[in-house]
């Protein structure tokens, strides 16, 4: 079978969450073809691996590809949200890692019109049985919700243009397809916007992804339930791949990373100082090697943040005690 995802930083990310211990649990909240996993099931023969992924399809590839590690990998086929929330799993992991990147898989293999550069039906779900679809947004959000998707998703400054654009097509004819969205977009933006460093239409087709799949969403209440569930001692690491996903890990590792959680308006600590849960291992966020970004151009906005957990946190994550 041909494999044809790209694993981002594999040395870098089995350094930081190599195990210390026989027999640790590494759990790959995004599976996807299983590349990283596998590099992990072959570096540490000892490992225990359990992979998620919400794509039954991509998951049937990871399937065969690590067939040979049988007994020490597992899969699971749910949101990483829902099996953090509460912890699924039998006991609790060493070693968490989210790899936030679409695969490849779904760009070339899945049909379901994630790139603009194919026509395709637009779809760009990650589980097939999500209710909504990019044709549901496109074709029966009203003007200012599409608009708003798409400035605070994809943080396309013509937004409102492409939205109206949207909006006066579909009004003639429902609009189906990848490649009929892209060229929509083209044609809404400026001529100077049109011929930049990225087509026009990535921020938007970001943004109907993540809309899709409520991608943020996810990334915040997984974060939350990794911490809780991780051993002390364990590390989660995270990839990202654009600003808005950086900008949730660097905070929710910054906040509990503190000694002080008192709110800003209290004038001295009342909470003891004693609150850290978190040791931030990449003050400074991992990124591809030159080599590697002259191999895999996609990797060149990749960002590995890695943190340790020292403690359990003093009370819940998630009801707004630990951050703002």
């Amino acid at each position: 079978m041909e494999y044809v995802h790209y694993s981002i930083m594999k040395n870098e990310v089995c350094s930081f969450l190599a195990p210390v211990e026989d027999g640790q649990l590494f759990i790959d909240c995004t599976m996807g073809e299983g590349g990283h996993s596998e590099e992990f099931l072959k570096r540490f023969p000892t490992l225990y691996v359990t992979g998620l992924d919400a794509d039954s399809g991509i998951q049937a590839v990871a399937r065969q590809r690590l067939s040979s590690f049988a007994e020490r990998v597992s899969f699971v086929n749910t949101w990483f949200d829902d099996y953090f929330n509460p912890y699924q799993g039998e006991r609790k992991p060493d070693r968490v890692l989210m790899d936030l990147g679409i695969s490849i898989f779904h760009y070339e293999k899945s049909g379901r019109g994630f790139t603009f550069q194919r026509d395709e039906p637009l779809d760009m779900r990650l589980d097939p049985v999500n209710p909504l679809s990019a044709r549901v947004i496109v074709n029966e959000y009203g003007e200012e919700d599409l608009a708003s998707v798409i400035y605070r998703y994809g943080e396309e400054r013509y937004s409102r243009r492409i939205a109206a654009a949207i909006v006066r097509e579909r009004k003639v004819s429902a609009v189906e397809s990848a490649s009929q969205l892209a060229d929509i977009v083209f044609h809404s933006v400026p001529a100077s916007y049109r011929h930049g460093r990225i087509h026009p239409a990535t921020r938007t087709f970001q943004a109907l992804r993540i809309e899709v799949n409520g991608e943020l969403d996810r990334l915040q209440k997984t974060l939350e339930g990794v911490v809780e569930a991780l051993n002390p001692g364990g590390r989660i690491g995270v990839i990202t791949f654009h600003s808005l996903e950086d900008r949730i890990v660097k905070r929710f590792f910054r906040d509990l990373n503190r000694e002080c959680i008192c709110s800003a308006d209290v004038p001295r600590c009342v909470c003891g100082g004693d609150n850290r849960v978190l040791d931030i291992l990449t003050k400074k966020p991992v990124v591809p090697a030159k080599e590697e970004v002259e191999e895999n151009s996609p990797s060149r906005s990749a960002k590995l943040r890695v943190a340790e957990k020292v403690a359990e946190p003093s009370v819940r994550i998630g009801k707004g005690e630990l951050y703002g």
